[in-house]
């Protein structure tokens, strides 16, 4: 399944703007998820990455942000503690919820992990929560403070290297870590959770993912993440977990099926209506897949271009692939080839009628003589798509309701 990567921007409690981006699937997503990322990161890790695109492969979109003062995020990162980023993930849900529907995952990475397992049991639409090498107290983190501890309870803050960046971290930071009981907050809990951890993670060991199994009830499960260091920074890790959680969710969530490619007799093309979109086409071909759309100032979603482009884009394919054919063909040392489109309408001239222009233009590159570069721009004429449309074409309609 094709998938696009939107900007997702919203504002937090505090008037910040935070940056996001949301991996949405072609069709109806199946459902939507949250994906919080680890302590001084950001949306654009790798682990982070990596598993939003997979997930929304597989029907469920993901938005992922960056916390208060971290990546592209407004705000000051040194004023921010771990129930500010707890308010930041409550916040990216109710701006999902108001643009999109209500999640019903979450996923947290390290820290953020912890923050899913802090907002879990408050907010109802949330089915399924996923935790990958998450601490089961967040006073853990403190231990990346411990040569500035002293420092920090005295002076009241100071600077620390973590991930090869320098963070000022204030006293309020620390004191905002003994606020929290994570484990307690899950005695109760009727949601589904899947831990996630690595054996050998030497930034948060294990022992902290058998803590949340032991005081979470069913439905729970566990799985260990065999050899992967605390950053999942080997892409395959990434895909592994989220084709484990892409199988998991769904016995918990509710929402469409993945939608079944149509049957397409060769050559042919069908189109249909996304649901719940004014103007979105889904297009398929026998064996592909595209999208069509109208832009936000025609009320349309943007999620794909418009019809003019793309019966632009099948001129000028088929332009570049028969000119790339007959250069192959003959030995022409054709390196590339381009074609920039434009369609507009025109009144010819004595007459009060619009006729339909369109302009190509072609790159052609490549040890060519001026000889063959006059050949090549007249068998671009001879292009399929072209002379079809220079030779005007009758559309028969039909309806078999």
């Amino acid at each position: 399944m094709s998938t696009k990567t939107e900007k997702f921007d919203f504002k937090n409690r505090q008037g910040h703007l935070l940056s996001g981006r949301l991996e949405t699937p072609s069709g109806r997503p199946r459902a939507y998820a949250l994906f919080a990322h680890c302590f001084t990161c950001s949306k654009n890790i790798l682990a982070a990455s990596k598993i939003s695109k997979y997930l929304a492969e597989q029907g469920i979109a993901v938005l992922r942000f960056d916390f208060t003062g971290l990546g592209n995020s407004e705000g000051d990162f040194s004023n921010t503690n771990f129930s500010s980023n707890a308010e930041d993930l409550r916040d990216a849900y109710e701006a999902l919820e108001d643009q999109y529907e209500s999640p019903q995952i979450l996923i947290g990475h390290s820290l953020g992990g912890a923050a899913v397992l802090k907002i879990a049991s408050e907010i109802e639409s949330i089915k399924c929560i996923v935790t990958i090498g998450a601490p089961s107290e967040v006073e853990h983190i403190g231990h990346l403070f411990k040569n500035h501890d002293q420092k920090i309870l005295k002076d009241g803050s100071a600077e620390v290297i973590l991930g090869g960046k320098e963070f000022t971290i204030k006293k309020q930071f620390l004191e905002d870590l003994k606020g929290h009981n994570i484990l307690k907050a899950l005695e109760n809990s009727q949601k589904a959770f899947l831990i996630l951890h690595s054996p050998i993670d030497n930034t948060v060991s294990i022992d902290h993912a058998a803590q949340i199994y032991k005081v979470l009830k069913h439905p729970k499960s566990f799985i260990s993440l065999d050899n992967m260091d605390h950053l999942v920074s080997n892409p395959k890790d990434s895909l592994y977990i989220a084709s484990l959680i892409s199988t998991w969710v769904t016995r918990y969530i509710e929402g469409p099926e993945v939608e079944k490619r149509p049957e397409v007799k060769k050559g042919g093309i069908k189109t249909f209506n996304r649901v719940n979109h004014l103007y979105t086409q889904d297009i398929y071909g026998q064996n592909h897949q595209i999208i069509a759309d109208e832009p936000k100032s025609l009320k349309g979603d943007d999620l794909g271009m418009g019809p003019y482009e793309l019966l632009l884009s099948s001129l000028g394919a088929c332009t570049a692939m028969t000119i790339r054919m007959y250069a192959d063909r003959k030995n022409i040392k054709l390196t590339s080839v381009s074609v920039n489109l434009s369609h507009a309408k025109e009144e010819i001239e004595d007459t009060n009628k619009l006729t339909d222009i369109i302009i190509k233009n072609i790159q052609l590159e490549g040890d060519l003589s001026s000889s063959e570069v006059k050949k090549l721009l007249e068998i671009a004429e001879k292009c399929p798509v072209n002379k079809s449309l220079n030779a005007g074409i009758i559309t028969k309609t039909f309806n078999n309701a």
